[in-house]
């Protein structure tokens, strides 16, 4: 046989096999490339990248403020600006006061102080003003001119306008003094500071006459040059001494200043949904517009509750701050939590509340903090031996005081002697009397010996860790015991044994256990949140049963939601393998929040906010929260 092209058989043969391999060389070339492409695709579908859901949003420190809501302020500074309307001088203890704009004051007690209230004049004639308002800067616009405001460092503020004159008029029981230079110092007494007032551009004229003992009105007004119509000049606060300070920036440079350290304070916020990254702004915003210079009792940076008038720091509100602060700026959060320590008293009792100037001792609050710090540590917080150690000694003698004092029958369940001590103020689980035995009490102590057990393994304690766990233990039983009855919890008069009966959601508050309680008491308890029409609302669960007599929209702890509540809530279900429900609770009040406002709470119902409008336990929940759904969503 003859093969066309004159080769040999042999070879033919061999080049029909090389050809073969070849083609299966190709085959097998294009499965793989195939595979790995395929491989990719899906790898792509499942990373972040490739599912907007899961990319986190970009934070913009773009916002516009609503001073009448939240205060015109700067991390570190106990000055802030609001806008008094007729709807909130009860709220600011301004009952009687013009409305308008003031600078305010949160040194001192909770009540903050307004120092000045601020006017625009032309040709000497208050003229009316719009106020816009971003995180670094404030602007008041008039018809004929403007005066832009920004807080540049925590105890100055700077201001420059042009086209009209700046006004402030200083609260009765001011006292004006000249200075050298035309500086005039102001001292405010109900507020316990002084100010030093200077125009840098333009005049300062004081109306400030002396009766022989006091001034019956003080007036500080800031006039344009004549020329170029400019006027610029500064505030600064302090407790005693006035030191001269030369910064040497420009007003913009200034305000560039704060708006690179609020970017920076923008980048040690928790991750969060893009869907999520308005109320994420606002809720960043508040906690860090919060922070005050240490001062004072509170001789850390403190995260007030509120730069309104709830400017303090409360013994449980602060928990929730410092656990939003954990995940990317574990200094501040370790200064939030131990704020209270810091002012433990010889006996063991955390202060009610503090604030610079004073702490109050006549109550308590939850001893949640042993929860807490399980909690950080479970997200990668303190877990090293320097942190464990600084709070070992405070965490037990605070667990043990509760043992000690607040157990009048000595049956082994410690008692809340008022409703200020539960943090629920007016629950409806205290309207038989005081004190009272209740489940969410003795749950917080059995988590908070479970963490002190854990600590005490870690520091090598090994006794002190087996006593911890066998007192939890044991407390879990004695609560089961005395507080389960068939299908919910109830709370017992400590004066006499007798069982209170009650619609608070106060009294489900146990779930946070989890799986440390039975499998048929968690069902019940879940059951129990969840019956229609009961509890669970769109927007969360209300603190008292809707179907109560008690309940109120806006009645405190007998009705709206809050944000602490739901945090334990949705916690407890998660740990109770509830997990689906959890993520919805998280959900809800998101949503709630992002459209509502940081509110102090919201009506369960509607949705509305109630009280203080820029509560930082309600921003560092939801921040808590939305980081929390995205990492669902991954």
């Amino acid at each position: 046989m003859r093969w066309h092209g004159g080769a040999s058989a042999p070879a033919c043969a061999v080049s029909l096999l090389l050809l073969a391999c070849r083609a299966e060389m190709r085959h097998f070339l294009t499965l793989f490339f195939l595979s790995i492409a395929l491989l990719a695709q899906v790898s792509a579908q499942a990373s972040p990248a490739a599912n907007p859901g899961a990319e986190p949003y970009a934070y913009t420190g773009r916002l516009s403020l609503d001073i009448s809501k939240v205060p015109f302020s700067r991390y570190g500074s106990y000055l802030a600006f609001s806008e008094f309307t007729q709807s909130n001088l009860a709220g600011f203890h301004a009952t009687g006061l013009p409305t308008g704009v003031y600078l305010r004051s949160t040194n001192g007690d909770q009540r903050t102080h307004p120092v000045f209230r601020v006017e625009l004049l032309d040709a000497d004639t208050s003229v009316p003003f719009v106020v816009e308002a971003s995180p670094f800067l404030l602007r008041l616009k008039a018809a004929t001119g403007i005066i832009e405001i920004c807080i540049s460092a925590s105890d100055r503020v700077k201001f420059r306008g042009h086209g009209v004159s700046l006004r402030l008029v200083a609260q009765d029981g001011a006292l004006a003094v000249k200075n050298h230079a035309n500086r005039w110092e102001i001292n405010s007494e109900r507020v316990m500071e002084k100010y030093m007032l200077w125009a840098t551009a333009g005049q300062l004229r004081m109306d400030a006459p002396w009766d022989g003992i006091s001034n019956p009105r003080v007036a500080a007004t800031f006039s344009p040059e004549p020329e170029t119509l400019r006027v610029e000049g500064e505030i600064d606060s302090y407790p005693s001494v006035w030191t001269s300070r030369q910064s040497g920036e420009t007003f913009d440079e200034s305000v560039r200043t704060v708006e690179r350290d609020y970017a920076r304070w923008l980048t040690r916020m928790p991750e969060v949904p893009q869907d999520l990254g308005a109320g994420a702004e606002l809720a960043a915003y508040i906690n860090w517009t919060s922070v005050t210079d240490h001062n004072g009792y509170l001789d850390r940076p403190a995260m007030l509750m509120s730069k309104n008038w709830m400017a303090a720091v409360w013994s449980w509100d602060h928990c929730f701050n410092a656990m939003a602060l954990s995940y990317r700026d574990p200094t501040l959060a370790w200064h939030q939590y131990m704020l209270p320590f810091d002012n433990q008293q010889s006996e063991g009792a955390l202060p009610d509340m503090i604030t610079s100037s004073s702490t109050e001792l006549n109550f308590t609050k939850p001893p949640i903090h042993g929860w807490v710090l399980a909690w950080m540590m479970q997200h990668g917080a303190f877990t090293d031996r320097a942190h464990l150690a600084q709070i070992y000694l405070p965490l037990s003698r605070w667990t043990n005081w509760f043992f000690q004092y607040r157990d009048s029958n000595h049956d082994g369940l410690p008692e809340y002697d008022h409703g200020y001590d539960s943090g629920w103020d007016n629950s409806t689980v205290m309207l038989s009397g005081i004190p009272v035995e209740t489940a969410d009490l003795a749950s917080f102590l059995i988590l908070q010996m479970d963490a002190l057990a854990d600590i005490a393994g870690r520091l090598g304690k090994n006794a002190d860790r087996q006593e911890w766990q066998s007192r939890s233990n044991e407390l879990l039983k004695r609560m089961l015991a005395t507080l389960w009855q068939r299908d919910h919890f109830v709370a017992i008069r400590s004066s006499d044994g007798s069982p209170i009966y009650s619609d608070s959601l106060l009294l489900y508050v146990p779930i946070i256990l989890g799986k440390r309680l039975p499998l048929d008491v968690r069902t019940e308890i879940i059951q129990g949140l969840t019956q229609p029409g009961r509890f669970l609302t769109a927007h969360g669960f209300a603190t008292e049963a809707l179907t109560s007599k008690y309940y109120t929209a806006d009645g405190y702890w007998r009705g709206p939601i809050w944000a602490p509540v739901t945090m334990l809530l949705a916690e407890g279900l998660d740990a109770a393998g509830e997990h689906g429900l959890a993520r919805k609770l998280r959900q809800d009040f998101c949503r709630t929040a992002q459209l509502s406002g940081m509110y102090e709470n919201f009506d369960a119902i509607t949705g509305v906010g109630l009280r203080d409008p820029a509560y930082t336990w309600t921003s560092s929940v939801y921040l808590i929260f939305a980081h929390q759904l995205m990492r669902d969503r991954i």
